[in-house]
């Protein structure tokens, strides 16, 4: 018990410094995470639980971004809001959908913000922006397209929202980051409480998880404030990380139609 329990914080600051560094990576790692190196045997209670770890670790470490002043508040909430709302349509059209298919789909989609992102090259931006009447309905409509795409993945949606907000506002990453915590914590405590309410969250687990995730989010932010003093260098890091998973996801959901499992 006592290895497990060491894992699952291990485990836990491997997602926290995800998150902390690039505001995504949360789900997509702790799904996996929980089944194969924690040993939660029954998936459903694996993204219940990892759905409520993510969702308090990206609030940890949103408030220590948040100190630092990393956070550009109306915006994160203007998202978040409408994420909401699109998340809650995605996950009624995504319980309809193969989930192979659903995993394959997202890694193209994957693949192709990480594409985008490194087109634009830098991760410069306006770091005085205010939201204004004409951003705003811009963040709305980001918001719920990657609030759409995060209920129909089923994920928490970091890797979507950054370039979201980015994209909606012209901030500059390490903003983005800072302030996409905010959704995913909204996105992920909504997909908590259906689980919870089921009863397939292991509440032990997730403590654990949640302890593992604050320390590695402390780590994660400070490489990230380093890496963004350094042109382009945190959008890189994204971008290749963005390229990883979505290859991961391919394999695991192509292979075996390709019998390389």
């Amino acid at each position: 018990m006592a290895l497990q329990d060491l894992l699952t914080v291990l485990a836990g600051g491997a997602v926290g410094f995800s998150l902390g560094l690039i505001g995504g990576g949360g789900s997509v790692l702790a799904v996996p995470l929980m089944l194969y190196v924690v040993g939660v045997r029954d998936p459903h209670v694996a993204i219940g639980t990892s759905a409520l770890a993510v969702a308090l670790n990206a609030f940890a470490n949103l408030a220590q971004h948040a100190r630092a002043g990393n956070v550009k508040w109306p915006c994160a909430a203007t998202f978040a809001a409408s994420g909401v709302a699109g998340a809650l349509i995605g996950s009624t059209i995504g319980k309809r959908i193969d989930g192979q298919h659903l995993l394959a789909l997202f890694a193209v989609v994957m693949t192709a913000v990480g594409v985008s992102m490194l087109r634009g090259r830098s991760g410069d931006g306006d770091p005085e922006v205010q939201m204004d009447a004409r951003m705003a309905p811009r963040l709305v409509a980001a918001g719920l397209g990657a609030g759409l795409l995060s209920g129909f993945f089923g994920i928490g949606g970091g890797f979507l929202i950054v370039p979201g907000l980015i994209a909606a506002s012209g901030m500059p990453i390490l903003n983005a980051v800072g302030s996409s915590l905010f959704a995913v914590g909204a996105f992920g405590l909504t997909t908590a409480a259906s689980y919870a309410f089921s009863g397939l969250v292991d509440w032990k687990v997730a403590i654990l998880f949640i302890v593992g995730g604050v320390i590695g989010g402390v780590a994660g932010m400070k490489v990230a404030t380093r890496l963004a003093s350094h042109r382009g260098a945190l959008v890189k890091v994204f971008a290749v990380v963005l390229f990883a998973v979505a290859a991961y996801m391919l394999y695991r959901s192509l292979g075996p139609l390709l019998g390389l499992q």
